[in-house]
């Protein structure tokens, strides 16, 4: 037998069957389940008669079940935090920012208030579950956060979250390894870099030492070392916390590091779907169309061959551009040594703070074509329209292409 996962929430599936007046055991809804409550959000206040009313959606629920509750009835302090948080935040962008005067006499929120805190609820919920389904399908230990302060804008619909190459029907981006290096203690006379002809490129801190252009080789799943070795960095994953975060300045969304990044340290990978040269000149005709567009060549050795990330890939996917960046591109070779299909690796270019978002240029060798969630680079080769950057680096070149 084979299936699909499911794309509702747990919360989805039991308003379905509440709705229905269903029972399912296998989603938690019992004749018993059928009579708990538990406050999911506030929707709306009101004053009658000295007492104040929250309207209350309840997890599990239909919204047809929400209920005005007296605040004694209430034992969810965070979600009265959230409450007021967000009338106060509607009302400051109303205000243009000016200082608020909360009065405590308002008896009945206005409709569009009471509108803005229960499309802020649901967008709160729904960038905690998209953040969880990160954290699950990831495959390092660093955790992976997503804020929005910004705006109202919710998960992305059409990405999935990958952690390698997804290859499209007809691409093998294995070669079939069959050897790796006898090191004991690498790096050793005949390791891995200096039988591909290149020297290491970690020094004893595991940091990258040699200069853009030259191409990084790992060790790989069948080298006698173990997972120790100081030349297994890339395939580790990412060892840092980050953040994906929406931009405040049109750029979507961006990423930021929550934490210290030293110079020359692996952040991340590339990945995404490969595809052909040929396909991709089909689909950025089509993303051109429609704004964006997430296409990197693999020009290293040929441009047989593009990674696309528009609907797969990992937090790389939301890494935004910089004329000034603060990240560089690197080829890796590792279980795959098909010159024509490198591995993708983004080092750090300098020390970044925590808190510090993070970019890289899209126009650098090795990441052409690419975009981030709003903002629309293509290379030279196959420019087609002039978008302006918003980077707002002190050496911006005005434009993306």
């Amino acid at each position: 037998a084979w299936y699909v996962p499911c794309l509702a929430s747990l919360e989805t599936l039991q308003e379905l069957c509440r709705k229905e007046n269903l029972r399912c055991k296998s989603i938690g809804i019992t004749n018993r389940s059928l009579k708990s409550y538990e406050v999911e959000y506030l929707c709306d206040y009101k004053v009658e008669e000295g007492k104040a009313y929250y309207l209350v959606k309840w997890k599990g629920w239909p919204e047809s079940s929400n209920t005005w509750e007296p605040r004694k009835h209430l034992n969810c302090p965070l979600l009265l935090q959230n409450f007021l948080r967000d009338k106060n935040e509607y009302l400051s962008r109303v205000r243009e920012g000016k200082a608020l005067k909360v009065r405590n006499r308002v008896k009945t929120l206005k409709p569009a208030i009471a509108d803005y805190i229960v499309k802020k609820a649901k967008q709160r919920i729904a960038l905690q579950r998209w953040k969880e389904e990160l954290n699950r399908k990831k495959n390092h230990k660093a955790m992976i956060l997503v804020e929005n302060t910004v705006d109202l804008e919710g998960p992305p619909l059409d990405f999935y979250y990958i952690n390698e190459y997804k290859p499209a029907p007809g691409i093998n981006v294995l070669n079939g390894i069959t050897t790796g290096c006898e090191c004991a203690d690498c790096p050793a006379e005949k390791c891995c870099p200096k039988e591909a002809g290149f020297i290491l490129a970690y020094n004893k801190r595991k940091k990258l030492k040699i200069q853009p252009g030259l191409p990084i080789y790992e060790c790989n799943s069948y080298c006698r070392c173990g997972p120790d070795c100081p030349n297994r960095i890339v395939q580790k994953g990412t060892p840092y916390s980050l953040c994906i975060f929406r931009t405040n300045n049109g750029r979507g969304w961006g990423v930021k590091t929550l934490q210290k990044i030293k110079t020359n340290s692996f952040v991340m990978e590339y990945v995404g779907e490969v595809i052909t040269s040929e396909e991709a000149e089909k689909r950025g005709q089509l993303y051109d169309n429609q704004g964006n567009t997430y296409l990197f060549d693999l020009d290293y050795d040929s441009d047989e061959f593009t990674v696309d990330a528009a609907r797969y890939g990992n937090v790389s996917h939301f890494v935004n551009h910089s004329c000034d960046p603060n990240l560089q591109v690197f080829n890796v070779f590792i279980d795959n040594l098909d010159l024509r299909l490198p591995r993708i690796a983004l080092f750090s270019t300098r020390t970044i703070k925590a808190g510090e978002e993070l970019t890289f240029d899209y126009q650098m060798k090795g990441s052409i074509d690419l975009t981030s969630d709003s903002a629309e680079g293509l290379s030279p080769s196959k420019k087609r329209i002039r978008t302006v950057c918003k980077c707002g680096a002190v050496c911006c070149r005005g434009y993306l292409n």
